[in-house]
């Protein structure tokens, strides 16, 4: 150690070291930041001065005088000075030189003026003490000493053994002891205690010990012992009370030694008068809190391993019930635990109602540690009844209960009693959660809680006002604010309890259905959201937080495994008794459970809702929580492995659902809401669950698979709706489907499910379809397409006026906002517009009471137009303004708001169903084992029911009558036509038939129905047989676009229709009567203003015959490609479609032969392949066979032959103007079937992947809306008004020419190439004769184009050559041809012959589907020659400017539907290319003609006259030769006759050196598609090749499409 004082300082000390030395002094004692080290260092510095003076450095006076200077810088300065002479005093006591020892001396003698003596004497050694002269002997003093240790530690001078002195202690125990009754203190006890003490020498210490153990035995009289310890605790240290406690506890802590009660109570009212503290009295109890840490632990192990037993282990019954004894024992042993002190001082402590020193004790402990000891939990439980008993007193009592009152502790530092709910959140609340699911152990204290909660809810009003309405209300002022604040505190409060103590509770209670109940109570003023929150945490965390429960877990599950393997529909009943029982306390689990079995085995569905019979409403909801948890699964898949169905376990689940939904009264909002959610979120797979609880529920079926019987009755009203309309008898449903509506009303799902579905539908395609299957998509798509039919029926037929009106909003805040498809926003408005009307008529009949059936039919009316008036202006938004130039707002808002029920009534059905009861009736009256009473009773209920359907059959009958008054009216406004009929039925259909037709079955029968209907009412401008034609001519791009369920209800539609066709087409009589004079059958479009023979206008019966025949090949011909594309979804939708239309189709025995042919294949490809399209590929060929011996040859379908003739006799008579009208009928038609084969042909080739410019230019129009010759025939008309100079006559042909090309004909063009402009015919002329050259050889090409140069020179001559000429064409023909087609053959030369060189074609030529040859056409073509070299100039420039119109029409409407079908390859540029060369020469001949026309109009007055008469003919002859080829040229459909025609018409004004071309282009048309013909007639006799014809086309113009497009460049050139 450094020395502190350097030696430097002693030497110079009186100079400079004493005041070095002061000055360290000082330093040390001021540095005041370590008191320790200063401490030390004064200490060594006095030291080493004190040992300078002994060792003689330093004289002992210098030192004292220094000393003297140093003492006052500390106040402990004597005492360290003390301490250092005593080391001192040692160290040289033990030296041998005594001149040290003396120093030492003199230096003390010199300080004790510094130091007092009695310091001195404590301190230093007796012999240095008595050579220092401060005591006089050494010896004496050490026996003074001994002496008075003695005295104080080892004499005794108290009695703390009660035989020391057993009178003291006898007179304190009697004292203590004495009746305390009277007007004995405290005070006066403990003056008479300490006197005791005092004389008889008493351990004060001990008498404490006495006084507790009295009180120990007297607890009775707190009153008394506590303040007389509290007043004796005065004389005694503050920790002796503590000892003295916990020297007792010790005295028991032996393994044996159980602590007595009376003990834990003392010590724990002395804690709660805090004589004691817990700090200090908790460490003398054991055991230690480690232990209690460590036992915890091993329960939750133990818990663990029983719960892993249970799981692996399969034990039989017996071995459950040893296992369940073994159970019992273990929890006997568990519930006399080893003797817990800290345990037994906290029950003590809350039977006083000391909560605080409790909560402190358990906050010490493990979660619900403490409280797992069953006394407890029923001490706690205690504390909190009689904490609650004055608020449940006055809110929970129920009516009529009287229940025990309980009295309040006797001590005042209990805790406050509840007087209000804000005082239970303060207190109770706390001593609930420290209860936990031990709350069990009283059930009465269960139902009291749950009590107050549920007068808490009722208090603050239902949760829903509480959370929206409350909170409005209380923004208005500060005070209601605080008070919505603690409504919100003491409701979160309410729900921790619930979830933390009540729930929990309950799992551990036995089967107490009542508490159950007791809590659904307080659960359903919930709203289900927070009901969910919480079955959420009880399932999946509760479980998992206590040993107990965990146990409980695993044996609920096991209870439930072995219920549900023994469940069958046998055992119902026992079975739903144990399920009941179990789910009484763990429903969450059990169920859980029987969801996983029946998502496993839906045959369990069945059994388990019968078995859950005997749940609690509360078990119900949980029930309604899990299926939804089950639903919301993030794990399982929603779709089967293979990607195209729906899994197997979601189908369960949403059976399921409905089931139990319906038959228990489950709260469905949850469910609702949760479909609600998975749309929004762009998943339409849950509405599964939807349709099956609608279904259920309210007995709403969604069916493809309605026979026609039950879509009849779903057309009348709701009686016969019930009684005939669906599979199942609903009964019963008027319950459930109440309790569904309100659901969907009181949370405002109604309409939010409507508009999510309808948006949803295209969702599925373009959102959820992705990556999918297309078979799967379709199913997605069906399944919302089918539940919002079926919902929004439910919502139309179960909803009030009022409700309904309510909240649909109108239809273009719909479409326009909600984004609604048009569809399905009209279908859920109509109920809304049926509903204003029918009240408006009875508001109107109530004013006046005028009973005449017409004021009636004109309230109606009235109302009609009341109600309907604001949905014309709604609806006019919906759509282009353009589209209201061919249709008025008003036609299309009543399309859309009409239904079945408004336009006939199946009386047929009414009769069914009342036939029905009639039986019935019988039947009752027959049965003799039936009691009277119940007989009587069966009878009026049928003869209600009769009467019922009488009464609604009466009243539907008038409902239609007056509708069809309302139409009658209405029907001139309907269809404006501003630019063509064609255009006018492509909207019709584009915007009403197609997007109905497949919405629902009897939708389609509607559109069916109403279709007729505006054909009976004689519309103005609706062309019947366009629109027939237009449905009929090109169904495969509307069934390859269709789902599963479209192509169904679109093959019902196309049922209803042909019944109409067929009807029609069955006898002349019908037909006369029901189409002969109606405008919806005029084939001639003629400008206003101008008069022409109005019978020769319409299609008679034989034409229209042809016309039937020509739909029906057209249906042949697209139902062969569907089915040969190889596409699933083409081929099954066309099964589904052929099925539906069996009724109807096929007739002719040949097309149905092809069909099943084409059928048979399916069958056989498809069989291992894909085994759902073989299925329905067998059933339909199975029907079909049936339906063989139905079927007719095609001559029995349609004249060919003799009628023919006589018909054109007739028309050959009716002389020039009016001649061929009917021909020109007949060609129309003809050309109709042409071009709509031809269309079908390209469609194929499409379809394929091939694409034709031909096709491209000339038809492709087919699948889209068409333009059809209607436009052209307007432009014409409006300039022949202008030609003043042109005779009445040309006129007339004119308009005949223009007629054709917007007859029916043209509704078949519509669908082909919309009227192929008659410019593309131009074009056309071209491309027929590429398509031509195509279909033969090359070899056989070339001796056609020699055998054509011939033709042409021919031509040249004059008309008797050319007749010459196409008799031998004929002749050939007839080689090719069967011998009908030679007949047909024959006649038409017998008439071409008389009519002197100009032929006329004939009805007949419009032969059947199978090919036929082209002489007929090669001989009309040359009369068109010869026409046309006559023709005027002017005729044929209009044509032509015609022509253009409906080119660029059509190619405008080509480009927008057709595009997305084509493959864009460069083969069709460059034709693309050409065709624009092609027209740009066109419209330069064109422009030239106008001229030369100009020029010539007055030369030629003449010429033209005779012109349009030939002109007609030779329209006609198109016509009918189009028809036939268009029957037999299968294979190359785009060779049509027109496009050659119109080329010959503008050759011909020309020059004659271009008719020659044209001509001879023409034979070689006719030529090249008569040999392909001769090969083609030689497979018709074998009907297999026939069908590889009708195939081939598409294939054969693909491989020669090079030569198309060299012939093509050709004959531009030229």
């Amino acid at each position: 150690m450094a020395a502190a004082l350097p030696a430097e300082w002693i030497k110079n000390w009186e100079k400079a070291g004493k005041n070095e030395f002061l000055q360290l002094c000082r330093t040390l004692s001021e540095n005041k930041s370590h008191d320790n080290v200063s401490f030390r260092d004064i200490q060594q510095v006095l030291y080493e001065l004190a040992y300078h003076v002994i060792r003689g450095n330093l004289k002992h006076d210098q030192a004292s005088n220094v000393l003297g200077d140093v003492i006052e810088l500390r106040e402990d300065m004597p005492s360290i000075l003390a301490d250092v002479f005593c080391i001192l005093d040692i160290e040289t006591s033990c030296l041998e030189e005594k001149s040290k020892r003396d120093h030492f001396t003199q230096l003390v003698l010199a300080c004790l003026y510094l130091v007092s003596d009695t310091v001195l004497k404590e301190r230093l050694d007796p012999e240095t003490l008595e050579s220092l002269g401060l005591i006089k002997q050494s010896q004496q003093f050490n026996q003074k000493s001994v002496k008075i240790k003695t005295k104080l530690f080892y004499k005794q001078q108290k009695f703390n053994l009660l035989r020391e002195e057993n009178e003291g202690y006898a007179k304190l125990i009697a004292e203590l002891g004495q009746d305390l009754s009277g007007n004995i203190t405290s005070d006066l006890i403990l003056e008479n205690i300490k006197s005791l003490i005092g004389c008889f020498n008493l351990d004060p210490n001990r008498v404490l010990d006495i006084i507790l153990e009295v009180y120990e035995c007297r607890p009775e009289y707190d009153d008394f012992f506590v303040p007389l310890i509290e007043s004796y605790m005065y004389m005694c240290e503050p920790q002796t009370l503590c000892h003295i406690l916990g020297f007792k506890f010790k005295f028991y802590q032996d393994p044996s030694g159980e602590t007595p009660p009376s003990l834990y109570r003392v010590a724990a009212v002395l804690l709660q008068h805090n004589l004691i503290d817990l700090e200090d009295l908790y460490v003398h109890l054991l055991p230690g809190d480690n232990a209690i840490i460590e036992e915890h632990k091993r329960e939750i192990v133990e818990a663990k391993q029983i719960v892993r037993k249970l799981t692996m282990v399969v034990l039989s019954s017996e071995k459950t019930e040893e296992k369940e004894k073994e159970k019992e024992k273990e929890e006997e042993k568990t519930e006399k635990p080893p003797d817990n002190q800290k345990l037994g001082l906290l029950e003590a402590l809350l039977k006083i109602g000391d909560w605080q020193h409790a909560q402190s004790i358990m906050d010490q402990m493990p979660p619900f540690y403490s409280t797992s000891h069953k006394p407890i939990a029923i001490a706690l439980c205690q504390l909190v009844h009689v904490t609650i008993e004055p608020l449940y007193r006055r809110v929970g009592v129920p009516k009529g209960a009287k229940g025990s009152p309980i009295s309040s502790l006797p001590n005042k530092r209990a805790p406050k009693q509840a007087d209000s709910f804000e005082d239970l959140r303060k207190e109770v609340f706390n001593m609930l959660c420290y209860l936990g699911p031990h709350l069990s152990h009283d059930p009465i204290l269960f139902a009291k809680v749950v009590r107050l909660g549920k007068a808490f809810m009722k208090e603050v009003g239902t949760t829903k006002k509480f959370i929206s309405d409350r909170m409005v209300k209380f923004q208005s002022d500060g005070s209601k604010q605080e008070d919505r604040e603690k409504m919100e505190i003491l409701f979160s409060c309410l729900l921790s309890i619930t979830d933390q103590v009540l729930l929990p509770s309950l799992s551990l209670m036995d089967c107490n259905a009542c508490m159950s109940e007791e809590l659904w109570g307080m659960f359903k003023t919930f709203p289900y959201q927070y009901r969910y929150r919480l079955y959420g945490q009880w399932k999946n965390e509760t479980y998992n937080s206590h040993p107990l429960l965990v146990k409980v877990k695993a044996q609920t599950i096991d209870r439930a495994k072995y219920i549900m393997k023994r469940l069958t529909k046998e055992n119902v009943k026992p079975s739903g008794r144990q399920i009941g029982k179990l789910s009484h306390s763990n429903p969450t689990i059990l169920f859980d459970y029987i969801l996983s079995q029946i998502q496993k085995y839906d045959n369990l569905i069945t059994p388990v809702v019968d078995s859950l019979k005997y749940l609690t409403s509360l078990n119900y909801d949980v029930l309604a929580y899990c299926i939804i948890e089950a639903l919301a699964n993030p794990e399982k898949e929603r779709m089967k492995h293979d990607d195209t169905t729906i899994s197997s376990w979601l189908q369960s689940l949403a059976s399921f659902c409905g089931a139990v939904f319906r038959k228990y009264p489950i709260e469905l909002a949850g469910l609702l809401q949760y479909v609600a959610n998975q749309l929004k979120a762009g998943k339409s797979f849950d509405l599964l669950i939807l349709k099956e609880v609608v279904q259920k529920m309210a007995g709403i079926e969604i069916t493809e698979e309605m026979t026609m019987e039950q879509l009849e009755a779903m057309t009348g009203g709701e009686q016969l709706k019930a009684e005939g309309g669906y599979f199942g008898q609903i009964r019963n449903t008027k319950k459930s489907s109440q309790r569904l509506k309100d659901a969907l009303l009181d949370h405002d799902l109604a309409l939010p499910l409507c508009l999510l579905m309808a948006q949803q539908r295209n969702g599925v395609i373009f959102q959820e379809g992705g990556e999918k299957h297309l078979k799967l998509v379709g199913k997605l798509y069906d399944q919302c397409h089918d539940t919002l039919v079926q919902f929004g029926g439910f919502l139309a037929s179960n909803l009030s006026t009022e409700d309904y009106i309510k909240r649909v909003p109108s239809i273009d805040v719909l479409c326009n906002e909600f984004h609604t498809p048009h569809d399905a926003a009209f279908f859920l408005s109509r109920p809304m517009y049926a509903h204003h009307i029918s009240s408006k008529y009875d508001e109107l009949k109530k004013a006046e009471k005028g009973n005449k059936q017409q004021h009636k039919v004109h309230k109606y009316i009235t109302s009609c137009e009341l109600v309907m008036a604001p949905v014309h202006d709604a609806v006019i938004s919906l759509h282009l303004p353009k589209v209201w130039d061919d249709i008025s707002p008003q036609f299309y808002a009543t399309f859309w708001s009409l239904t079945m029920y408004d336009l006939a009534v199946p009386h047929s059905s009414y009769d069914r169903e009342v036939n029905k009861l009639k039986v019935q009736m019988k039947a009752i009256d027959d049965n003799q084992e039936m009691p009277p009473n119940k007989k009587k009773k069966e009878k009026e209920r049928c003869t209600a029911l009769q009467d019922k359907l009488l009464e609604e059959e009466k009243k539907q009958l008038e409902h239609v009558q007056r509708v069809l008054q309302r139409l009658k009216l209405e029907k001139d406004n309907w269809l404006l036509a501003k630019s063509t009929k064609n255009e006018t039925i492509t909207k019709f259909l584009q915007l009403c038939i197609f997007p109905r037709c497949i919405f629902s079955a009897i939708d389609a029968v509607y559109c069916a129905h109403f279709v007729e209907l505006v054909h009976q009412q004689k519309t103005p401008n609706f062309s019947t047989l366009l629109c027939y034609d237009r449905v009929f001519s090109d169904i495969i791009y509307t069934v390859a676009s269709c789902t599963e369920n479209e192509a169904s209800r679109y093959g019902r539609f196309l049922c209803c229709m042909l019944e109409t066709v067929t009807r029609w087409h069955s006898d002349r009589v019908i037909y006369e009567k029901e189409c002969g004079n109606y405008p919806g059958f005029l084939t001639i479009l003629r400008a206003t203003g101008f008069d022409g023979g109005n019978k020769a206008d319409q299609l008679d019966y034989e034409n229209f015959r042809h016309v039937v025949h020509k739909w029906h090949y057209k249906l042949t011909k697209a139902s062969v490609h569907c089915l040969e594309t190889g596409e699933y979804t083409h081929i099954r939708n066309i099964l589904i479609v052929l099925t539906k239309i069996l009724p109807w189709y096929p007739k002719v025995l040949n097309l149905g032969q092809a069909l099943e042919r084409r059928v048979h294949k399916i069958c056989q490809e498809e069989k291992e392949k894909r085994p759902d399209l073989y299925a329905l590929a067998m059933g339909y060929s199975g029907q079909l066979k049936s339906r063989k011996p139905f079927m007719i040859p095609e001559n029995e379908f349609h004249h060919k032959d003799p009628p023919a003739r006589n018909a054109v006799a007739a028309t050959v008579q009716n002389g020039p103007g009016g001649a061929g009208m009917p021909t020109s009928l007949t060609i129309n038609t003809a050309k109709l079937e042409e071009s709509t084969a031809e269309e079908t042909e390209k469609l194929k080739e499409k379809s394929q992947g091939a694409v034709k410019v031909i096709n491209k230019a000339a038809n492709t129009t087919p699948k889209v809306t068409t333009s059809n010759g209607n436009s052209a025939s307007n432009s014409k008309i409006i300039k022949e008004k202008d030609d003043k100079e042109k005779s009445g006559k040309e006129k007339d042909k004119e308009k005949k020419e223009k007629i054709t090309a917007a007859t029916p004909e043209t509704k078949a063009l519509g669908k082909d190439g919309k009227d192929k402009p008659k410019e593309e015919r131009a074009n056309k002329d071209d491309k027929a004769r590429e398509i031509k050259e195509k279909t033969p050889k090359s070899d056989k090409e070339k001796e056609k184009a020699k055998k054509e140069e011939k033709a042409s020179k021919e031509e040249k001559s004059k008309t008797v050559v050319t007749t010459v000429e196409s008799k031998s064409a004929a002749e050939k023909e007839r080689e090719k041809e069967p011998s009908r087609e030679k007949d047909v053959v024959k006649d038409m030369k017998s008439k071409e012959i008389t009519k002197g060189g100009e032929k006329i074609p004939v009805a007949g030529s419009l032969k059947s589907p199978v090919p036929r040859s082209e002489t007929s056409e090669s001989e009309r073509e040359q009369k068109r020659r010869k026409v046309d070299t006559h023709s005027s100039p002017s005729h044929s420039s209009t044509v032509k400017d015609n022509l253009n119109e409906l080119k660029d029409s059509s190619a405008k409407h080509y480009i927008n539907h057709t595009t997305p079908t084509l493959s864009k390859s460069k083969e069709r540029e460059v034709d693309k290319k050409d065709l624009d060369k092609s027209r740009e020469r066109s419209r330069e001949r064109e422009k030239k003609e106008e001229k030369d026309r100009k020029d010539r109009k007055r030369d030629h007055s003449n010429s033209d006259r005779e012109v349009p008469q030939d002109s007609t003919k030779r329209r006609k002859e198109e016509n009918g030769t189009t028809g036939s080829s268009k029957h037999s040229k299968s294979e190359s459909p785009s060779d049509s006759p027109r496009s050659n025609e119109k080329e010959k018409e503008k050759s011909k004004s020309k020059s004659s050196g271009k008719e020659k071309g044209d001509s001879i282009k023409a034979e070689k048309m006719e030529k090249s598609s008569s040999g392909s013909k001769k090969e083609s007639r030689h497979d018709k006799e074998k009907t297999e090749k026939k069908e590889k014809r009708e195939s081939a086309g598409g294939k054969e113009e693909k491989k020669q499409y090079p030569f198309t497009c060299q012939s093509y460049r050709k004959d531009t050139e030229k």
